[in-house]
């Protein structure tokens, strides 16, 4: 599906805006988000059988991909230096 132009506004144009490393930089990045208005979708790490039935052994490894519209980017950009465990440019 394509991206909707109207006006110079991006629809339905989402891209993979960076990845986290640890639960407590993506509940940081999150409300950075929200309190900038800017919309996400978080990916979570597929967690195998094995893990859900015996724990979680390599709860360190997690790697949570922040996903929002393009025409954000600039902003969050710019919002996000500075937060540990946050890689940037994953496309």
């Amino acid at each position: 599906m394509e991206a909707i132009n109207f006006n110079a506004l991006f629809f339905n144009h989402e891209i993979p805006f960076c990845k986290v490393y640890s639960v407590e930089s993506k509940d940081k990045l999150e409300k950075l988000l929200l309190s900038n208005r800017i919309s996400f979708f978080v990916e979570w790490p597929e967690q195998r059988l094995w893990h859900k039935f015996f724990g979680n052994g390599d709860a360190g490894r997690n790697a949570f991909t922040i996903r929002i519209n393009e025409a954000d980017s600039v902003l969050a950009r710019d919002l996000v230096k500075g937060i540990e465990s946050v890689k940037l440019g994953i496309v």
